[in-house]
């Protein structure tokens, strides 16, 4: 199968290509970069350079390669800046359905998170609508999220990924990512918002697995939803930071996610059910 991965030089990406070069396909990675070309070679992929917020490159780009399907990975998140990267879930992810459509691309598997929901007591199944009410600044993430799900549904056969947090090599909990930094800096307290995570690998495989699902949202979380007086003191541990302080409360939407759907109906079999494992490989 002919396969164009978006954000290729990412860090799904470069977990995702050697997984699809093992099963057999034939793989286009695009980046924004030049400098990308090399580290997209050498996974296995065919590198495309084009930039996802200009629509003519991105239909040039798909007009060369003609894929079967369309895996949308890109993000802008080398900082915590919200806003680019909600940005580039709106057009970003708006040029990419439009060039798809413009050269008949079959499916579209696409790349959105599982702290999107709107708040409750319980995690949320992927029925449980979207914060689409949510304040200030969280309203600068959903209105991205459900600006690229509207957009990906478009596509006759699409496959939405509501990825948890993702934490191993390359991600903000790696040992040199940022959210570690700050962890490692004391600046992140161990509150009562609950957290979905899913490392890296098991998250590139789900997306690999995806090809043959059927359209729709499909959570991509780990089998423990847990509460950041939990799983922080443990993260803490492992990267040899002190403990963290304790601060009552959660922020909104901070409820967690049912992995139901993935594991039981598309036999989706991470390889780290849990953080408490995952982690110690960090």
């Amino acid at each position: 199968m002919k396969i164009f991965i978006a954000g290729a030089s990412g860090v799904l990406g470069r977990s995702l290509i050697p997984i699809l070069i093992k099963d057999g396909h034939e793989v286009f990675g695009m980046t924004h970069h030049e400098s990308n070309r090399s580290v997209i070679n050498q996974l296995g992929a065919i590198p495309i350079v084009a930039d996802a917020l200009n629509l003519e490159t991105v239909v040039t780009a798909l007009q060369q390669t003609r894929p079967e399907v369309v895996i949308h990975q890109l993000t802008s998140l080398g900082s915590y800046n919200v806003a680019d990267n909600a940005e580039m879930r709106n057009i970003g992810t708006r040029n990419l359905v439009q060039a798809s459509q413009a050269v008949d691309v079959k499916k579209m598997i696409a790349q959105s998170i599982s702290w999107a929901y709107e708040p409750g007591n319980e995690p949320a199944d992927e029925h449980v609508s979207l914060d689409i009410h949510a304040p200030t600044p969280r309203k600068t993430t959903i209105d991205g999220v459900v600006s690229l799900e509207q957009s990906v549904s478009a596509m006759t056969n699409h496959v939405i990924l509501r990825y948890g947090s993702l934490y191993g090599p390359g991600t903000w909990y790696d040992t040199t990512g940022l959210n570690t930094v700050k962890i490692l800096h004391g600046e992140v307290p161990a509150t009562d918002g609950i957290t979905s995570f899913v490392h890296v690998h098991d998250a590139a495989r789900a997306a690999s697995q995806a090809l043959h699902w059927p359209t729709g949202p499909v959570n991509i979380v780990d089998d423990e939803p847990s509460a950041g007086i939990e799983w922080l003191p443990v993260f803490a541990s492992v990267i040899g930071a002190s403990k963290p302080t304790v601060q009552e409360g959660s922020n909104r939407g901070e409820r967690g996610a049912c992995n139901r759907l993935a594991r039981k109906d598309f036999h989706w079999q991470p390889m780290f059910p849990t953080w408490r494992n995952g982690f110690k490989q960090i």
